[in-house]
């Protein structure tokens, strides 16, 4: 059977994990080694000692947490080993919480090598960890709106969404942000806050094959919407074999002083991103054609 890219880099990934937690594991048990073998050699060089004992700290704290990250990662996937729709939100929010915490024992880790009480140094900058919240206040909830994203069941990595006024792909949820590729494969970066406060519309979770397009036309060429329709029907007939029979809809959405607003709706056969350009242009390019030929006859008239 071939791999796919996907899985392949799927694969390498995990291979990379387990090299590091091996590396860690083997580092962390030579130190503790070392505290009982060279116990008159740390004695004699008490940096060295702060700095074993710093680096023991981190790497026993990152361990507890590789082997806590792949409990909750297992249990998640053999939850859903048998849905037919497995989101991957549950897993990327458990990495982020793992690299936040691993920071954490690293800053730890690091004061304990330079002598200082991480306990006596929280205490003392309370004020100062205040102050640093309030100035960092946007961002904080901005990574709590990410963290929340991630462990809600909403939408998830290559869900195709509708994000306010953004309409794509979502190629990655960070801690800051939801990567968005949208139809001309411009990537959108929508910060966490917006798309938590937004209404999102999760295209995925209905029907990906169907194309909608929405535009307007002005009233005074609106009269004759058979005609409209006919024309437009033209355009889809062209891709009669990539476009599901019967499912053509074309509707009036709304009336405005001056302006139609239409709605046309069809499903594809399948999810070609290409395809799917293609016959929204060749429609657009008709909705032009059909507006100026209604201009052109009320000039000639």
């Amino acid at each position: 059977m071939t791999m796919t890219p996907m899985s392949g880099i799927a694969r390498r990934r995990i291979l990379r994990d387990r090299f590091f937690f091996v590396l860690k594991l083997g580092l962390w048990a030579a130190i503790a080694y070392s505290f009982a073998a060279a116990d008159e050699f740390y004695r004699e060089y008490p940096r060295f000692n702060r700095i074993a004992y710093g680096v023991n700290t981190f790497l026993t704290g990152s361990i507890l947490i590789s082997i806590g990250r792949f409990v909750f990662i297992s249990l998640y996937r053999r939850r859903k080993k048998k849905s037919d729709r497995v989101r991957g939100n549950y897993v990327l929010g458990i990495s982020q919480i793992a690299t936040i915490l691993n920071v954490a024992f690293g800053i730890i880790g690091l004061m304990l090598v330079f002598g200082i009480n991480p306990v006596d140094f929280l205490t003392s900058i309370t004020i100062v960890a205040m102050a640093f919240a309030l100035l960092f206040k946007d961002y904080i909830t901005n990574m709590i709106s990410g963290l929340l994203i991630m462990f809600s069941d909403q939408f998830t990595i290559g869900d195709n969404v509708l994000i306010g006024e953004h309409k794509g792909k979502i190629m990655d949820i960070t801690l800051a942000n939801i990567m968005v590729k949208n139809e001309d494969d411009d990537v959108v970066l929508i910060p966490n806050n917006t798309a938590f406060t937004a209404n999102i519309i999760n295209q995925s979770l209905q029907n990906s094959k169907k194309l909608s397009l929405d535009f307007e036309l002005p009233l005074a060429h609106s009269y004759n919407q058979e005609a409209l329709m006919r024309s437009l029907e033209a355009v889809v007939v062209r891709y009669a074999n990539h476009i599901v029979a019967g499912s053509f809809q074309f509707k009036v959405v709304g009336v405005g002083k001056d302006m139609v607003q239409y709605r046309l709706q069809f499903f594809t056969t399948k999810r070609d991103s290409n395809l799917r350009k293609q016959i929204r242009n060749d429609l657009y390019l008709q909705v032009i054609a059909y507006d100026a030929g209604q201009a052109a006859y009320e000039k000639g008239n």
